[in-house]
């Protein structure tokens, strides 16, 4: 029987409000993450993704006390990422209610905090999230940091290989091309990373219409994450689960408004 896939709302947070721009520029406000937090458990999100976008290129550890609020607004899992160096980083989020924890820049910093992480906690609790860009890489995709601002001098599928191998549970593939644009999915680059990869895949970038989501599923996604389509309104979670169902997909009916 084929897994349920995962439809997960994005909480992009800066200084405590979500916001939400084309290619991480031109940002604005889209609500409180607590509020939207609450809303999105309601209509039937499998999960929740809460990334304080500014702590690592501000060097700020991720708020907390929005951490703890949220998770106690939320009876779904819900990951958390921004400013997270360090196992103990991830033992005060955990504390604080998060159930998985996203790292990006300072796995690229130092990768055996991959390993680390999983060691302590196992690789369920990890994900590691990729903000990629088509470029004259190997593969034709390379690694950015700090919202897309910095090229990682990483190729994008060396760089999944390795993490898998360090232990990440699962690859949260963000384009960085789409992200905001509601264009779609990269569809290569999510086949070209399914090709490789075994963990669970979540696909990030691009969600406009509702045939991206069965596009990005077709391509090999196991979840599907999302912002700006549902913070402003164009699509409703139930929205894009009926659409699915519809085409014959698996989904988790766990609304509860």
């Amino acid at each position: 029987m084929a897994l349920s896939i995962r439809i997960i709302p994005c909480l992009d947070v800066t200084e405590g409000r979500v916001v939400k721009g084309v290619n991480f520029t031109d940002l604005v406000d889209a609500g409180d993450p607590v509020e939207m937090a609450s809303l999105y458990n309601l209509e039937g999100a499998d999960e929740l993704t809460f990334l304080d976008i500014s702590a690592s290129s501000s060097n700020r550890e991720t708020t907390l006390d929005v951490v703890r609020k949220t998770a106690e607004q939320v009876f779904i899992p819900l990951t958390v990422g921004g400013g997270i160096r360090s196992v103990d980083d991830v033992d005060r989020l955990l504390r604080a209610g998060a159930d998985k924890v996203s790292i990006n820049t300072s796995a690229i910093a130092r990768p055996e905090l991959i390993a680390e992480i999983a060691d302590r906690f196992g690789s369920q609790v990890l994900t590691i999230s990729i903000d990629a860009r088509r470029a004259r890489t190997e593969s034709g995709f390379e690694v950015t940091t700090h919202g897309g601002r910095q090229s990682a001098g990483l190729d994008a599928l060396s760089w999944v290989e390795k993490a898998c191998a360090l232990g990440a549970g699962e690859i949260l593939l963000n384009s960085m091309d789409a992200d905001g644009t509601r264009a779609g999915y990269d569809i290569g680059m999510i086949t070209a990373v399914r090709a490789i990869s075994k963990v669970p895949l979540i696909a990030s970038g691009g969600a406009g219409a509702l045939e991206d989501f069965a596009a990005a599923l077709d391509a090999g996604a196991d979840a599907l994450l999302a912002a700006s389509v549902f913070h402003f309104g164009i699509h409703r979670i139930g929205d894009v689960k009926r659409y699915l169902s519809a085409q014959g997909y698996s989904i988790r009916n766990n609304a509860t408004a």
